[in-house]
């Protein structure tokens, strides 16, 4: 018999509901309802319109009870930081912040003002970013602090609105740089410093706890069933990386998107002063793993460019840009993706042609030279991130799994291959989905242990192997480009 669960998947840009079906050893998953997400602009500040994410969650919840299926659960993954305030009688706190709002700059003064970055980093081994939970919380007002009651991170405030039961899970929880994966408790030394209640902070819990049965009144009103509430990794990165379909030690993964992510799990975090200055972070996963990773600029860079040049008129899909790239002269100009000029929104072809002439390269001649150039540079920044992570860990890494939207590159992750000298499994994109999914059936005993979900993923989809090419071209472009890198 099959079973079925539904995974509330939230991004920045959008959010869907997702149905997954589990049979004969195999996963499926079917979308039932798309949303739009966007930050709301109000004032000069960015907030998120969440009263309205919860209304489209019971659109999509009354879509899931049409299908009149035996669903089993229901859990929600989001990106990670955000939080949303609740007052006395559990009311929301207007606003719900983004977390790209320019308050940051006064929070991470508050901060810096209280308690020194290396003591910071010694406690909860995160890299420093602006937009942290830390910063956030820090740039609040003292008197909407006092007057709140409890806080709950994104995902588990769709949790909470579904189940009435607050948690904060571990996955989530580990991105805010409050919460200390040596002790598995909320930092209690920044919390002191900064003047923090760590009562205002709803408990962590586990990725997998079973938070109870949907509120009566909600299954009333989609018309489904009690069914269960699930939190499994709240972090959509952690529900990701829980469902990649590797086996056996000595792998690392890359989550491919707008941002990529490269890392490897491990038993322990890894928190010194060589993760602290090559800005690694210990995010929490699936079963109290460590994902020690490096978030890296991924393909915005391609997708700033393609939306210039379809503003010239010129409109190429993904596959097309593929194409360009791999038929375009190898090795004429490289980029360091890590230069903060390809950070903002803008011309990216033209911020790509100012960095290679400022650097004695050619300009890109067209937009498959450019399109190389990013292929290129960002396959050289992967190897460059892959030796640090081996030089922290001890590790020599033999293979990559590269899931998410970027898995669908051929071109880039032939590249990735050459580049790294290892192979390189591509696949499934929808990793996120499938995480939420499965850590939901091990929660629920439908699943005996997390390595048997990875099996799943691996009966479900077809993996792609890219093996490396080109090995002498590539050494040498690698010595070009660390020079360009430091």
């Amino acid at each position: 018999m099959p079973t079925y669960y539904l995974a509330c998947d939230l991004g920045a840009d959008s959010g869907r509901l997702m149905l997954g079906t589990l049979a004969d050893g195999k996963i499926s998953l079917e979308e039932l309802h798309r949303f739009p997400n966007g930050v709301v602009k109000s004032h000069g500040a960015l907030h998120w319109n969440i009263e309205g994410l919860f209304a489209e969650l019971k659109i999509a919840l009354k879509k899931a009870a049409a299908k009149n299926l035996p669903i089993a659960a229901i859990s929600t993954d989001s990106w990670g930081v955000d939080y949303v305030l609740y007052d006395e009688r559990g009311n929301i706190m207007s606003p719900v912040w983004c977390y790209r709002d320019a308050r940051n700059a006064v929070g991470i003064e508050n901060v810096q003002a209280k308690m020194d970055w290396p003591t910071i980093y010694s406690l909860t081994g995160i890299q420093f970013l602006p937009f942290n939970t830390i910063h956030q919380v820090a740039a609040e007002s003292p008197e909407r602090l006092a007057s709140a009651k409890q806080l709950l991170l994104i995902g588990d405030a769709f949790n909470y609105f579904c189940s009435g039961v607050a948690r904060n899970e571990v996955s989530l929880a580990s991105t805010t740089q409050l919460y200390d994966p040596t002790q598995k408790r909320w930092a209690k030394p920044i919390f002191a410093a900064l003047g923090l209640k760590e009562e205002l902070f709803a408990p962590i819990c586990p990725s997998g706890t079973k938070l109870g049965p949907l509120k009566k009144c909600l299954a009333t009103e989609v018309g489904l069933p009690q069914i269960e509430v699930i939190a499994t990794c709240s972090h959509d990165t952690g529900a990701a990386v829980a469902a990649i379909p590797a086996s056996g030690e000595n792998w690392a993964y890359l989550s491919s998107g707008t941002w990529s992510l490269m890392g490897v799990e491990m038993p322990k975090p890894v928190i010194n002063a060589d993760s602290r200055a090559l800005g690694f972070t210990n995010e929490i996963g699936f079963g109290d793993s460590v994902r020690l990773l490096k978030n890296i600029i991924g393909l915005w860079i391609v997708q700033e460019s393609r939306r210039h040049w379809a503003s010239e008129g010129h409109k190429y899909d993904f596959a097309a840009l593929a194409q360009l790239s791999n038929d375009a002269p190898p090795f004429v100009s490289l980029i360091n993706p890590d230069d903060t000029r390809f950070l903002t929104p803008g011309d990216m072809p033209k911020k790509i042609a100012e960095f290679c002439v400022e650097t004695g390269q050619p300009a890109p001649a067209n937009h498959a030279a450019t399109m190389r150039c990013i292929h290129e540079s960002l396959a050289l920044y992967y190897r460059i991130v892959l030796r640090r992570i081996e030089r922290l860990t001890g590790k020599k890494i033999e293979r990559l799994h590269i899931v998410g939207g970027g898995s669908q590159d051929a071109t880039l992750n032939q590249f990735a291959a050459n580049s790294l000298k290892i192979p390189v499994l591509a696949g499934p994109t929808e990793c996120t989905a499938l995480g939420n999914i499965l850590i939901q059936a091990i929660a629920l005993g439908h699943v005996e242990s997390h390595a048997a979900a990875r099996e799943i993923v691996r009966n479900s989809i077809e993996l792609k192997t890219f093996t490396p090419q080109d090995s002498a071209q590539w050494d040498a472009a690698a010595a070009r480009f660390e020079k360009l890198v430091n």
